[in-house]
């Protein structure tokens, strides 16, 4: 890991800013619950974790559910349409993020009770004007699937409007 050491600090509106870089290497081990996710997303299959106590059907799976604070052993399919909750369209562009106009959506899927955070897709982003004439909460949303999968988030290429 290099972290580049930050300049001085400049006031803003009273506060002091310091500007900074991080570049980070690291290798993050999924678990045994994300590993069996990530395994289903290669056969195009959504996967959530449900809680033994509250019976929620928690998305992304989670080794333990946090509302009840027990482990989650069985994991249940979901399925691959639901309802967009929430989004928001990036227009600027960001490190490590697609380049813009992309985006960002919560889905609620079918048979979970929680959402998932992924990129919302096949609508026209060029202008806020014509994305909206499409894009608001409600609106019924399935995923596009990679052609070719590799056991990782991205084999959802992103969720898009049903019937479009």
């Amino acid at each position: 890991m290099s972290v580049i050491q930050p300049l001085r600090p400049k006031e803003v509106s009273g506060l002091f800013v310091f500007p900074g870089k991080w570049e980070i290497e690291y290798e993050y081990a999924a678990g045994r619950v994300l590993t069996e996710f990530f395994k289903k997303l290669k056969e195009g299959k959504i996967v959530g974790s449900r809680c033994p106590s509250c019976k929620r059907v928690l998305m992304p799976p989670r080794a333990f559910c946090e509302r009840c604070m027990v482990e989650t052993s069985e994991l249940v399919e979901v399925k691959d349409e639901g309802v967009l909750l929430n989004f928001i369209i990036v227009y600027r562009k960001f490190y490590g993020l697609p380049d813009p106009p992309y985006a960002i959506g919560l889905v609620k899927l079918d048979g979970a009770d929680e959402p998932m955070l992924h990129f919302i897709g096949g609508v026209d982003l060029s202008t806020p004007e014509r994305a909206l004439q499409v894009l608001r909460p409600g609106i019924r949303v399935k995923a596009v699937w990679s052609e070719t999968r590799t056991g990782a988030i991205t084999d959802i290429k992103y969720f898009a409007p049903v019937g479009r």
